[in-house]
């Protein structure tokens, strides 16, 4: 009973981060397969008002448990091997660490590695069961939209660009310390479940103190700039759309998505999630007819199935179109740009 005890407060406890789990079944199952119930104490002990990857000293920490710092530190490493809190210096200069925010490497540290190991497939399967579209919409429905899409460059018009240089990848990069490319966790996940699809996986791209972690941890791998920005080109050919933190500074993710398996495209194309209710959209697709040469090249590349032909012009389904701009990069004319969203 006292097992099952700490783990049901723990459920609670990381239901009240700003980006918080669920409560579920299969949340218990998660946090009893990652911990030990000493472990859930001591992440019982981490302040949850915090923001994604702001550290918590280890002094503050042991100010709320009863063992010795020793112990503690060493308790702390293993839950960090383990993908269940992140690490790093505080501004003090002491250990400090941080419990996982949804999206801020939960479920993700149990797939950067892009390992296939029973440990991942089991993984992989409790997190397909906990994450149903009802637990998605719930975790990344907020009224402010953590994430927004990133629509590809040659899809915005210069003017926009030159209006709008947070909304490019290359400004993104151009701001940034320090970046880091780990595997897709969906794409990951999606496979070790039986599934899969052929685009690549290791796109994902981490910034700054969240870079600094993985690579650290042995999690990702580093990248220069110019390597970076070569990514984002070999992913725009793969078709896939680019997503960021919804902020105009302090970006710490790039993920780029595909319809097959990704939590949000995914749930998009096959319609199970309304567009609006989890991410923030801020471009529209648009068609100049009379440059439009029909040959449907938009409507096979779309990730969500919004575009299809009529009568020879493609029709965009503004209810579902991401504004990702993914179109324009097969378009063989002029035909495609997109417009800010006006509604």
């Amino acid at each position: 009973m006292e097992k099952q005890n700490v783990f049901q407060r723990l459920a609670a406890h990381l239901s009240s981060l700003g980006m918080g789990y669920p409560v579920r079944e299969t949340l218990l199952e998660i946090l009893e397969e990652n911990l030990s119930a000493s472990e859930a104490e001591i992440a019982l002990a981490i302040p949850t008002d915090r923001i994604p990857l702001d550290l918590v000293g280890v002094s503050e920490i042991l100010s709320r448990v009863e063992m010795s710092r020793e112990d503690l530190e060493a308790a702390l490493e293993r839950m960090v091997e383990k993908g269940a809190l992140f690490a790093g210096t505080t501004a003090s200069g002491e250990k400090g660490y941080a419990l996982l925010h949804v999206g801020f490497g939960f479920p993700q540290t149990f797939f950067w590695k892009g390992e296939d190991t029973p440990r991942a497939r089991k993984m992989a399967l409790l997190v397909a069961k906990y994450f149903n579209r009802k637990v998605t919409a719930e975790a990344y429905g907020s009224p402010t939209k953590q994430y927004r899409y990133i629509p590809v460059g040659q899809a915005l018009k210069q003017e926009l660009q030159a209006v709008f240089p947070i909304q490019l990848m290359d400004d993104v990069i151009a701001k940034v310390r320090r970046i880091a490319v780990a595997h897709c966790p969906c794409r990951v996940s999606y496979k070790l479940v039986g599934r899969g699809c052929d685009h690549p996986t290791e796109v994902c791209m981490k910034f700054d103190e969240l870079a600094d972690f993985v690579i650290e941890r042995g999690l990702a791998r580093e990248l220069s700039k110019d390597e970076a920005l070569e990514l984002i080109r070999v992913t725009e050919e793969a078709g896939l759309v680019h997503f960021v933190d919804n902020a105009e500074g302090e970006i710490k993710h790039n993920c780029n998505c595909c319809g097959c398996a990704c939590w949000n495209v995914g749930n998009i194309r096959r319609r199970k999630i309304p567009r609006d209710a989890i991410m923030a959209t801020y471009f529209m697709r648009e068609t100049n007819a009379a440059e439009c040469s029909s040959c449907g090249a938009c409507v096979e590349i779309c990730p969500v199935d919004a575009v299809r032909m009529e009568n020879g012009v493609p029709h965009v389904d503004r209810e579902w179109c991401i504004g990702c701009g993914v179109c324009a990069t097969v378009c063989p004319g002029d035909a495609v740009w997109l417009s800010i969203r006006a509604d």
